[in-house]
């Protein structure tokens, strides 16, 4: 008994030591899912250098694009729980893709360290500057007097860009098809190019090019209008609150980290969210600072994951 009680305490040790001393001369792996240029990529070239100056450590943004983000999920899993590896997490890889497998190939809620919620926001659907719908309920309603003509865009099978024109379909009564590109980026370039009628994306991706009059905002998918888009209306205004949705966008680690380094990361995150540049950048892109702590961040991506999951399972979709 001696020898566990005394083991124990060595272990305590050695744990407490490493937090003390993390981080040592040793960059910070940062994870991002997707290909450069997406709202991913955004949101961890916003808070990587002010995040880097609070911890005193480099921190190397490191893409791994693939399986709607899953393929970067999966690696940080396998990653020593030291708070050298982390992950810019979001919604589809957290809260909707596992779901869409015959065997799921992590379990969101078990194997990841939650540090703390980054930003939030609604999604925005868009078609062609000269599509003839001035508004989404407008769009479907064409969408339904062109029955079987009619396919909706995605940045990939399982990702939320995914998910939500399922959102559309199972709401409107639709049946639109679903084109999965890899990215946003492309998917964006076919809209433009007319190959495909509707995205609905993150406001980093698209209020550019709405902006630029490349693409028409039809609706918001969240709560309130987006300030960069004051007369787009919300899904809800224009009777179809089923498609409500909001994006989240957050810091993980793998499952075990010490909590002290958990704290630690989580305190100095929330210092780069409360700082007026950092909200100034997300709010020109239509998200929100969302600042939420670990305990916080997991149970609010615990009910997007019962929501999601639901929506699976009554659509009855599967990833090939």
């Amino acid at each position: 008994m001696k020898k566990l009680i005394t083991s124990a305490l060595l272990l305590g040790a050695a744990t407490l030591a490493m937090a003390q001393a993390w981080p040592t001369a040793k960059p910070i792996r940062l994870i991002v899912g997707y290909p450069p240029g997406g709202g991913i990529d955004f949101a961890a070239r916003t808070v990587q250098v002010p995040l880097q100056e609070l911890v005193k450590q480099q921190i190397v943004v490191d893409y791994k694009p693939g399986a709607g983000g899953m393929l970067a999920a999966t690696e940080l899993t396998r990653a020593a729980p030291d708070g050298y590896t982390l992950l810019l997490a979001n919604t589809g890889p957290f809260a909707i893709a596992p779901y869409l497998q015959r065997k799921m190939p992590y379990d969101p809620l078990k194997q990841f360290s939650y540090i703390g919620q980054i930003s939030q926001g609604s999604y925005i659907a868009v078609t062609r500057p000269d599509h003839p719908a001035k508004d989404l309920k407008e769009w479907v309603a064409w969408a339904k007097a062109n029955a079987g003509k009619v396919n909706f865009a995605s940045g990939g099978a399982g990702t939320s860009t995914h998910l939500n024109g399922e959102l559309m379909n199972q709401a409107t009564g639709l049946d639109v098809t679903h084109v999965p590109y890899k990215g946003s980026a492309p998917a964006v370039q076919d809209l433009i190019g007319g190959q495909t009628q509707l995205l609905i994306d993150a406001g980093p991706v698209l209020l550019p090019q709405v902006k630029g009059g490349k693409l028409k905002a039809l609706a918001v998918t969240g709560p309130r209008r987006d300030p960069q888009l004051p007369d787009v209306p919300t899904v809800a205004e224009l009777g179809l609150g089923g498609m409500e949705s909001v994006g989240f966008q957050g810091l993980v680690g793998p499952a075990g980290m010490p909590k002290e380094v958990v704290d630690k990361l989580a305190a100095e995150l929330a210092k780069v969210l409360a700082q007026a540049e950092v909200k100034a950048k997300f709010a020109s892109t239509g998200s929100e600072v969302h600042s939420l702590g670990p305990t916080e961040f997991f149970g609010f991506v615990k009910g997007e994951n019962d929501k999601w999951a639901k929506l699976i399972r009554e659509r009855k979709l599967e990833l090939d």
